[in-house]
């Protein structure tokens, strides 16, 4: 496990750069001098709270995003745990909040039944692409492949679409909707949309290709 240092300076390093943002313009933005930001993302400084909140504030996302594990991006949400709120005429549940600025692709999957064994992983989406998903017929088994979630009809679920993961319905032909939110692409990294959501739209079964990741070099 990282460091709390590490973890934090992961995080700012690639927020920022999915954004294509320089050191020089998020320490404008964030209202923080240049060489604290660059120590920070260095493992090297020791932010305040109030540090924090500032740099979370440029990058629009909230200050979690900031200190939290990668592992801990998964969410489950049971249909028969959650609140509706209930207004005059309607009634609302809230699935998931979508931060930053990027694409967001919203899909409707049916998802088949296949042999044991059979199926396949899905090509991987740019880092930090987040896949909300949510059961409207049937049971399935999808996200991280190293520790899948079973959803039923009503449940929800959220997980990182940038490692492997998978599509598996438990009941026939299960049908689902998925959101899945790409940050915005680095200037000069190529084109994003149905590229990268191509993945949804092959056949369960095609052999898949990790989409390949880009690095923007840093601004001095």
């Amino acid at each position: 496990m990282e460091s709390g240092h590490a973890v934090v300076a992961r995080n700012i390093r690639l927020l920022r750069q999915q954004r294509g943002l320089s050191l020089a313009e998020l320490a404008r933005q964030s209202g923080l001098a240049k060489q604290t930001l660059s120590k920070l993302e260095q493992s090297n400084g020791n932010p305040t709270v109030d540090t924090l909140f500032s740099i979370a504030t440029a990058l629009g996302v909230p200050v979690t995003r900031l200190v939290a594990e990668r592992e801990q991006i998964v969410a489950v949400q049971r249909a028969n745990d959650v609140v509706w709120q209930r207004h005059d005429s309607h009634e609302v549940r809230l699935l998931d909040h979508v931060y930053g600025s990027g694409v967001i692709e919203n899909y409707l999957m049916r998802i088949h039944p296949v042999p044991e064994g059979g199926g396949g992983v899905p090509e991987l989406h740019p880092a930090g692409t987040l896949e909300h998903l949510y059961v409207i017929v049937g049971s399935v088994r999808v996200g991280p492949v190293d520790s899948p979630i079973e959803l039923r009809e009503g449940d929800f679920a959220r997980y990182a679409g940038d490692r492997p993961h998978r599509y598996e319905s438990l009941s026939g032909e299960s049908l689902v909707h998925i959101v899945v939110s790409v940050p915005r692409v680095q200037p000069g990294t190529g084109v994003m949309g149905t590229q990268h959501g191509g993945g949804l739209r092959r056949r369960m079964g095609e052999s898949w290709a990790p989409a390949e990741e880009h690095e923007q070099a840093e601004d001095s």
